[in-house]
């Protein structure tokens, strides 16, 4: 049975849509940590967005080349 993306691909697309969902709660979280004032889960948050948007931003990287 053929697939009309290739597993790697998928994987790939799947990474990223993942990823973009982890921007999105770690900036909520954090936006909730500021209205408690709690600056150390604050800063805890806003780093874990940052890791997601790189990780994003390499697999949009990695699916132009591919696709």
């Amino acid at each position: 049975m053929s697939r009309p993306v290739n597993d790697k691909n998928f994987d790939m697309v799947s990474t990223l849509y993942h990823a973009s969902q982890g921007i999105q709660l770690s900036s909520q979280f954090s936006q909730d940590a500021k209205e408690n004032s709690d600056q150390d889960a604050q800063a805890f948050f806003d780093r874990v967005s940052e890791h997601y948007e790189e990780i994003a931003d390499e697999a949009r990287k990695l699916l132009k080349q591919k696709l």
